[in-house]
C-alpha cells in the first residue's frame, strides 16, 4: 500500500471498502444502522469498544460479521466469577491419553492473526483479569509462558451485565477509560425488521446467515496504516480545535454555562471530566467520521455525531445520581451543545 505516492488515491479506495464493509454487515443484523457505523468508526481509529444493550439483540452476532467482513479472526469468552486470567491464554485438560495437555487459550489460539477478540459479561470477571485485558487493550500484546505475544491487529469488544448485580465486578475508571467508545445496542424501531427477525428462519441460523458476509472486506494488516492516514489526512481548522476545547470546559464545569436540570444540583454534578486521552480518541473518531461522510475537513457534526458515545463514560458524576445516570449525562450533553456556539 503506497500511501506514501498516492495518499488520496488510496484513502478513496478505502472509502468504498469502507462503506462496502458497512453494507456487508447491514446484510444480517437489521435496523443498527447507526451502530454499524460506529464501529466502523471505532475499527478505523483503532479502537476498542464496549458495548451495552439486552441479551439477544445481536451484539454477538454484529460482532463475528465484522470479524468476517475484516477479515481477520475471531474469539470470544464467557466472563464469570471464577475466570481468571491464566484462562484467557491457555486451556489445561486431560488429552485422550489420559495425559495433562495445555493448548492456547482464547487470546493465544489465533496468534498474530487475531482481529476480534469479545469477551462477554465483562463485569462478571475478576479485577485481575480486568487487568491482562487493560494491557492488551493498551499495548496489544501480553506476557505468558516467559515470553511476549503480540496482537498487531486487534480490536476488543467486551460487554457487560447491567441487570444483575451479585458477583459483578464493575470496571474501574482506567479500564474504561481505554476504550474508544460505548456503544448502546438497543432492539431495532422498524417494524419490517422486528418482523424479519422474528419470523424470517434466515435469521435463526447464525452460522448459517454469516455466511452471506462478503469475506475480507478489510486488510486487517493495513488498517493501522490506512488509520494513520486518516488522521493525517483530515484536518480540523483552528476554529473547530476552539470549538472542542470550549466542550470540554463545559462539560466538566455545566455550571459557568448556567445549565439547568431536574432534579438535578449542577453545583456539585460533576466530579470529573475527560481526560487529554479521551479528549483525542474524541478527534480520532471525529476525523474518520468526516472521512465516512466523504470530507477531509472536520465539522461540528462530526464531533456532535460521536460525541456521546466516546464521551459519556469519561464524565464522572456524584454517587447520588449514579443509578440516574444515563438520562442526567444525556441531558447534560444536549444542554452543552445547545449552549456553547459552533463555529
Amino acid at each position: 500500500m503506497d500511501l506514501v505516492r498516492d495518499p488520496d488515491s488510496v484513502l478513496s479506495d478505502w472509502h468504498a471498502h469502507a462503506l462496502r464493509f458497512e453494507r456487508e454487515i447491514g446484510k444480517v443484523v437489521l435496523g443498527q444502522e447507526r451502530v454499524i457505523r460506529l464501529l466502523t468508526i471505532a475499527t478505523f481509529a483503532r479502537g476498542h469498544v464496549l458495548l451495552e444493550g439486552d441479551v439477544g439483540v445481536g451484539k454477538t452476532t454484529l460482532l463475528r460479521a465484522m470479524a468476517r467482513a475484516i477479515g481477520g479472526a475471531f474469539e470470544r469468552i464467557e466472563g464469570t466469577i471464577d475466570l481468571m486470567p491464566g484462562d484467557l491464554v491457555y486451556h489445561a485438560h486431560l488429552g485422550e491419553d489420559g495425559k495433562p495437555r495445555i493448548d492456547p487459550g482464547p487470546l493465544l489460539r489465533q496468534g498474530e492473526d487475531l482481529s476480534i477478540f469479545f469477551f462477554n459479561e465483562i463485569n462478571r470477571a475478576r479485577p485481575q483479569v480486568h487487568a491482562l485485558l487493560l494491557r492488551l487493550m493498551a499495548e496489544r500484546s501480553v506476557s505468558a509462558f516467559n515470553r511476549e505475544y503480540r496482537f498487531p491487529h486487534v480490536q476488543v469488544f467486551a460487554d457487560r451485565n447491567r441487570v444483575e448485580r451479585e458477583e459483578t465486578f464493575e470496571l474501574p475508571a482506567a479500564a474504561r477509560d481505554r476504550f474508544l467508545m460505548e456503544v448502546q445496542v438497543v432492539m431495532p424501531q422498524a417494524d419490517e425488521a422486528r418482523r424479519s427477525l422474528v419470523f424470517d428462519p434466515r435469521f435463526h441460523d447464525v452460522d448459517t446467515l454469516l455466511m452471506d458476509v462478503e469475506s475480507g472486506v478489510l486488510d486487517p494488516e493495513a488498517l493501522g496504516t490506512v488509520a494513520r492516514a486518516i488522521q493525517i489526512g483530515v484536518q480540523a481548522s483552528p476554529a473547530l480545535e476552539a470549538y472542542t476545547l470550549a466542550l470540554w470546559d463545559a462539560v466538566r464545569r455545566p455550571q459557568a454555562l448556567g445549565l439547568a436540570i431536574d432534579g438535578v444540583d449542577i453545583n456539585r454534578l460533576v466530579q470529573g471530566g475527560a481526560s487529554p486521552r479521551g479528549m483525542s480518541y474524541l478527534i480520532r473518531a471525529a476525523r474518520v467520521r468526516a472521512w465516512m461522510e466523504g470530507r477531509d475537513m472536520v465539522v461540528p457534526e462530526d464531533l456532535r455525531a460521536v460525541f456521546p458515545e466516546v464521551m459519556a463514560h469519561r464524565i464522572f458524576i456524584d454517587p447520588v445520581y449514579e443509578m440516574r445516570r444515563e438520562p442526567i449525562v444525556a441531558a447534560l450533553i444536549a444542554g452543552v451543545f445547545e449552549r456553547v456556539p459552533a463555529p
